[in-house]
C-alpha cells in the first residue's frame, strides 16, 4: 500500500471541518439497549456531556443515536426517537461540537439539523425511509450511505455473499447512484461499508483488509468497527472461549482505526474515543516520516552524486 498515497486521497466532504489526518467520530448513543453501554447516556444531560467528553478526548465529530441497530433489536417509533435524540443534538452544537445524527427517518434527520446537526447519518443508505433522501437534499448537509440489506431484526439471515467485497461494492454504488439522482451533491457523500450489518465475522475482516478497494468508488470511506461483534470472536481465538464483551474490545477497535487510517479512511467511527485518537495521530506522523524519508532520500542522492562527479 502506498501510504503517500493513501493520505492524499481520503477525500473531502462539503460541510464538513477538513482534518489533515483520519478522522474520528465518537458515539453517544441515547438508548437504554445499545449493544455496547447499556444505557449509560440514556439521559439528556449524561449525553450531552458524554458528547464533551469525547471531544475533550480527540472527537473530531459526535454522532448521536437514539435507536439501537445491534442485531436483533426493535425499533422504537418516532417520537421517542425524536425525544431522545434533539435535545441532545441542540446541546452539543450549542458548546459549538460538529454534530452527527444517526438515524433511519427522515423527520428526525430533518429536525435534528434544524437542532444544529451537520451530518445525516443512515445506516439504511436512504432505503428505510423514502423521504430520507430529498429531506437531506432540501437541508443540504453531507450524507453517510451504508451498505444495508435490512432491518435489525432480520439481518443476520441476509449476510450470505459469494464475493463479501465484490457485492458491497456493487451495492454501495447502486445506491449512491440512487442517492444522487435523489438531489444529494456527489461532494457531499461519505460510504460506510456496513461492518457487522448482514455480515459474519469473516465478511467484516474481509472488506477490513481490502478497504483500499472500496476506495475505488471514489467517495470518502468511514469505518465503523467499534466494539462489533467480528472483534470479539478475533480475540475469543479458535478454541471457542466466549467472545470478551463488548466493553473489552475497545483495544481491538483502536487496531482497526490504525490499520484503517493507514488504508485511507475519512474516518472512524468509535465509542471511546481516547486510543483511536491516538491511532490515527501516529498513522499520520509516520505517514508524514514516510514522505518526508522519501524526500530527503531523493536529495540525499542528488547531493551525493553531485559531489562524486566534482571529483572526477
Amino acid at each position: 500500500m502506498n501510504t503517500k498515497r493513501a493520505a492524499a486521497d481520503r477525500g473531502r466532504v462539503t460541510g464538513l471541518p477538513e482534518w489533515d489526518r483520519c478522522g474520528v467520530m465518537g458515539v453517544v448513543n441515547v438508548t437504554p439497549d445499545s449493544f455496547s453501554d447499556g444505557g449509560r447516556w440514556f439521559d439528556t444531560t449524561a449525553a450531552v456531556k458524554r458528547g464533551l467528553d469525547l471531544v475533550a478526548q480527540g472527537a473530531d465529530l459526535v454522532d448521536v443515536g437514539g435507536e439501537s441497530t445491534r442485531p436483533g433489536a426493535s425499533r422504537v417509533d418516532e417520537e421517542e426517537e425524536l425525544r431522545r435524540v434533539v435535545p441532545v443534538v441542540r446541546g452539543l452544537a450549542s458548546e459549538g461540537v460538529a454534530v452527527s445524527v444517526d438515524t433511519m427517518r427522515a423527520s428526525v434527520a430533518a429536525q435534528a439539523v434544524a437542532a444544529g446537526a451537520m451530518l445525516v447519518n443512515d445506516v439504511s443508505g436512504g432505503l428505510a425511509d423514502p423521504g430520507m433522501i430529498p429531506a437531506v437534499a432540501a437541508a443540504e448537509v453531507p450524507f453517510v450511505v451504508m451498505h444495508w440489506r435490512g432491518f435489525s431484526d432480520g439481518m443476520n439471515s441476509l449476510a450470505v455473499y459469494d464475493d463479501v467485497l465484490a457485492e458491497v461494492t456493487a451495492e454501495l454504488r447502486t445506491r449512491i447512484d440512487a442517492v444522487v439522482s435523489g438531489g444529494i451533491s456527489p461532494e457531499r457523500i461519505i460510504v460506510d461499508p456496513g461492518l457487522g450489518f448482514a455480515k459474519n465475522a469473516e465478511h467484516d475482516l474481509a472488506l477490513v483488509a481490502h478497504l483500499p478497494e472500496l476506495r475505488t468508488l471514489g467517495f470518502p470511506l468511514l469505518v465503523a468497527a467499534s466494539r462489533k461483534r467480528f472483534l470479539g470472536r478475533v480475540l475469543a481465538g479458535a478454541d471457542g472461549a466466549s467472545p470478551p464483551p463488548a466493553r473489552e474490545r475497545d483495544a481491538a477497535t483502536a487496531a482497526v482505526s490504525a490499520i484503517a487510517a493507514q488504508q485511507g479512511a475519512w474516518a472512524v467511527r468509535v465509542h471511546e474515543v481516547r486510543a483511536s485518537a491516538d491511532a490515527v495521530r501516529v498513522a499520520r506522523a509516520v505517514e508524514g516520516a514516510f514522505r518526508g524519508t522519501r524526500t530527503h532520500g531523493a536529495r540525499g542522492t542528488h547531493s551525493t552524486r553531485s559531489t562524486e562527479e566534482g571529483t572526477r
